[in-house]
């Protein structure tokens, strides 16, 4: 239909009041009954019209808007021979059935209704994209190849899985060569890793380097309240993505749309999100073939960080059948991020290589934050270039927090806190742990904590033995110990320190088995993507009370460890608090001296 002017719907509100104005107008002199028998008895009326009830009529004197009159009768026999009888002139009219304006005054709430929902209609798209009628419309943003710039140039630290996706790029450029040999690429991509790691930094880049349209969409995009949208917006997807083949689909947060099905489900289970899950495998295999000149070369890829979650029907073959692991890089990954995080960066005497050694477990976007947080830092301070010092603040804002030199700390207090940071630098030192310190600091910081040791690791490991784990919690448990020996009695502060120690000694029980007590057995299994997030025992109450009395006892044998440790070491505690209390941070050399 054709587009209507924004003030249309007006027109039906003014008509309305016009009318009600015009009929105030001419009912301006009504008359009750008795009073118009009385003005009839007086020889006053000098006619009238007789239309059903209602009565319109002149008198004799007066100027003109005063001689009209309207009044209703009631049914009365001797109303009009008495109108005879005064000599009144008398015109009959049949009842109207009503006028124009009393069928736009019926028609007017079907219109103001009309009207309305045709605007809101109009304001939200109509039937396009995001509209209000658009319920069943895939919200996929596409982007065509010159709004797709990124290219694997720009994506660092995961030359494996960018290796995987080579293949994609030489089908979408060479479909011909690999369906000659009767190969058929991989229908599914399953980018699965960390938050944070580029998986859809790296989506983008195939699309980047194939120069093909890129669809993007979130799995939470196609589930609403109403039953079927979901499905119907999958459905359009795949169309859009026949219609710009050759084409690249990506959906992210796939954990949103394909959790598994289970009984815990609502009652059938019918409910809206797993038919779009079925609705999404239908099309992924689909039970009518997809030719070329139907879909063509399509490839969907998909990311998540929780693939432990997924429906086993999405992973199967020929489905999301290849899975690539885009993990946290390691030390070279990372130095080849920070390269490309500062390309456009001015850099002064910039090591790069003691960053990346400096910053372990850092995904893509931490490093990039880092960067910016150095900019920044440089920026603030009114310079034109970025030091090495401002990718240190940088990276104790990142890990610690911002700085708060103004707040004012007991005196007590920070001994305290001292004590028991130069008691975790020295327990990590001289402990057995292969971490380095790097620095220790008491200023305060804006995430509550009062000071803290950074500690690298001199070699990043992927495994770890018995003995590397007994001194990390050697080194975790030396600010307690700390101060247990210099104050006669612990304090809250090392309330983080024993959450992460408790969960080492956990792993090392239940999930490695590093444990004599409760021997070789893996009974706890945990996300790795998510940090550890350990599921539910299913073991019996012998075993759980065994396996909590064996954590109890690694905590408590590492803090009798690291306490004899630091009697035996009192001098250097001593003379390194000193130190601490008069510089508040310990790095470089200054802190070698007493670590040595």
């Amino acid at each position: 239909m054709p587009k209507l002017p924004r003030w249309w719907w007006i027109a039906p509100v003014l008509l309305v009041v016009a009318y009600v104005a015009l009929q105030t107008q001419s009912t301006g002199n009504d008359l009750r009954y008795d009073e118009l028998l009385a003005k009839i008895r007086a020889d006053q009326v000098q006619s009238v019209v007789l239309e059903g009830n209602t009565v319109r009529g002149e008198l004799k004197q007066g100027d003109d808007r005063a001689r009209a009159f309207t009044s209703t009768r009631p049914e009365d026999p001797r109303f009009v021979p008495l109108l005879e009888e005064h000599g009144v002139r008398v015109r009959a009219m049949p009842e109207s059935r009503g006028s124009w304006m009393s069928w736009l005054w019926m028609l007017l709430p079907l219109l103001l209704l009309f009207g309305l929902f045709s605007r809101l209609a109009a304001g939200a798209g109509g039937g396009g994209p995001g509209g209000a009628l658009a319920f069943g419309k895939a919200k996929g943003k596409i982007f065509t190849e010159r709004d797709v710039s990124v290219t694997f140039e720009d994506v660092a630290g995961v030359d494996e899985a960018k290796q995987e996706l080579r293949e994609v790029l030489d089908f979408l450029r060479e479909p011909d060569k690999y369906r000659a040999l009767g190969a058929r690429i991989p229908k599914g991509i399953l980018l699965v890793g960390p938050p944070g790691t580029g998986k859809t930094l790296l989506a983008r880049a195939v699309a980047g380097e194939a120069k093909v349209p890129f669809i993007s969409i979130s799995g939470s995009e196609f589930v609403e309240m109403f039953v079927g949208v979901g499905a119907a917006r999958v459905r359009d997807l795949f169309e859009q993505a026949a219609q710009a083949a050759p084409a690249i689909v990506f959906i992210d947060e796939l954990d949103a749309l394909g959790r598994s099905r289970g009984p815990g489900n609502l009652v059938g289970g019918n409910d809206e999100r797993e038919q779009t899950l079925n609705q999404l495998l239908v099309e992924l295999d689909g039970f009518e073939p997809l030719g070329e000149g139907k879909r063509g070369a399509v490839v969907i890829l998909a990311a998540t960080n929780r693939p432990e979650v997924l429906d086993p029907a999405l992973l199967r073959a020929g489905r999301f059948d290849r899975q690539v692991v885009v993990d946290r890089p390691d030390r070279a990954g990372r130095r080849k991020i920070l390269e490309v995080q500062t390309r456009k960066v001015p850099l002064h005497e910039v090591d790069l290589d003691a960053m990346a050694a400096r910053t372990p477990g850092f995904a893509g976007a931490d490093l990039a934050n880092l960067v910016n947080e150095a900019a920044l830092r440089a920026a603030r301070e009114g310079r034109d270039v970025v030091t090495m010092a401002d990718f240190s603040a940088a990276q104790d804002r990142v890990l610690a927090g911002l700085e708060q030199r103004s707040r004012l700390v007991d005196p007590e207090e920070r001994r305290r806190v001292a004590f028991h940071e130069c008691g975790h630098a020295i327990a990590a030192r001289l402990g057995g742990s292969d971490s380095k310190v790097h620095k220790v600091s008491i200023v305060p910081r804006s995430i509550g904590a009062l000071g803290f040791t950074m500690q690298m690791p001199e070699r990043e490991r992927r495994l770890f033995t018995a003995t590397q784990l007994r001194a990390q919690l050697v080194a975790l448990v030396g600010g307690r110990a700390a101060e247990e020996l210099v104050f006669g009695e612990a304090s809250t502060g090392a309330a983080d320190d024993l959450r992460k120690a408790t969960d080492i000694a956990r792993a090392m029980v239940l999930e490695h088995g590093l444990s004599d007590a409760v021997g070789p057995v893996s009974i706890e299994r945990r996300n790795t993507y998510l940090g550890g997030v350990a599921s539910d025992l299913d073991v019996g109450p012998t075993v759980a009370n065994a396996a909590d009395a064996e954590v109890r006892r690694l905590v408590e044998d590492a803090l009798a460890s690291a306490k004899a440790l630091l009697v035996r070491e009192r001098p250097r505690l001593d003379a390194m608090v000193e130190a601490l209390l008069e510089a508040e941070v310990l790095e470089g050399d200054a802190l070698d001296r007493h670590l040595a």
